[in-house]
């Protein structure tokens, strides 16, 4: 398995002063998400959490919903020349009768992507894969004091973040402000997929009566993410894309953007969110 960390010699400049050090910088190692032993896409990640990270890749691409449509997940031994194990290439087996995606050269582009595709055709796509409804089950509802805390309390979850300065982190949290998990990577969309896919495996999807708090900004993939794994409410401490917030007005997902401090901008869903007043900001 592949370090988190890894050590490097830097130069440190500091008021003209020069002086040499070691540094301390994340790990960054390429990931081949296989799946029934077939290629189907390349990540950049931290090592660490891969099965989850495979796992939440295919939750996002509406292959996997449940737990138990998982036979299997294992690292490929023999993928180096000497037959070794390089522990960057997963192989997720589907239980029997789970219906295998046609894997082309079309859906291998939109699956590794970093954007997806374009307009109306990512909206279709994501309607497409998507298994759960935001709007079933019990109302969620989270007052913007909560919401305005959770930055800061996924801040101080990142173990990582605090020896390399260099991680994005996803952190899922209830209503009240109760941190339920938060995962590190170099990449946040893998962050949120490392999230989604534990509680895949655990058995916790849709994630229902969750709150998804994401450094950095709000992607259209990342929205993406939240609406197949059921998430009701995506909040970034960046600025969204037009395209995630065009998914979110579609399928009802609330999504909030520049939460820093108490300040914040709602997008989309704002009948989820309560004022100091406690009544839901949409007037709902």
């Amino acid at each position: 398995m592949g370090r988190v960390t890894e050590r490097r010699r830097v130069i440190r400049v500091r008021d003209g002063a020069v002086s040499t050090r070691p540094d301390t910088l994340v790990a960054e190692e390429p990931l081949e998400i296989r799946l029934n032993g077939k290629p189907l896409a390349v990540t950049m990640r931290t090592p660490g959490d891969d099965f989850a990270l495979a796992a939440g890749f295919l939750v996002a691409e509406g292959v996997l919903g449940a737990a138990e449509e998982v036979r299997n997940i294992a690292y490929c031994a023999g993928a180096r020349d000497d037959g070794g194990n390089t522990y960057n290439v997963v192989d997720v087996r589907l239980a029997p009768g789970v219906p295998v995606p046609d894997i082309t050269l079309e859906r291998n582009v939109y699956t590794t992507s970093s954007c997806g595709l374009c307009g109306r055709a990512s909206l279709d796509a994501v309607r497409t894969a998507a298994r759960f409804d935001l709007g079933d089950g019990p109302p969620l509802r989270v007052g913007v004091d909560v919401l305005a805390a959770l930055p800061d309390r996924l801040r101080a979850a990142q173990a990582v973040f605090e020896r390399t300065g260099g991680l994005h982190a996803a952190g899922l949290f209830s209503p009240s402000g109760e941190l339920l998990d938060v995962r590190e990577d170099v990449g946040r969309h893998n962050a949120v997929d490392k999230v989604v896919g534990r509680a895949l495996r655990e058995g916790r999807l849709p994630l229902s009566g969750t709150v998804l708090v994401v450094s950095g900004r709000a992607s259209f993939e990342l929205a993406q993410k939240a609406v197949t794994a059921g998430v009701p409410v995506l909040a970034a401490v960046s600025a969204p894309s037009s395209l995630a917030v065009d998914l979110a007005a579609e399928t009802g997902l609330t999504l909030v953007g520049f939460l820093r401090g108490g300040s914040m901008n709602v997008y989309a869903g704002e009948e989820r969110l309560l004022g100091a007043d406690g009544a839901p900001l949409g007037g709902g």
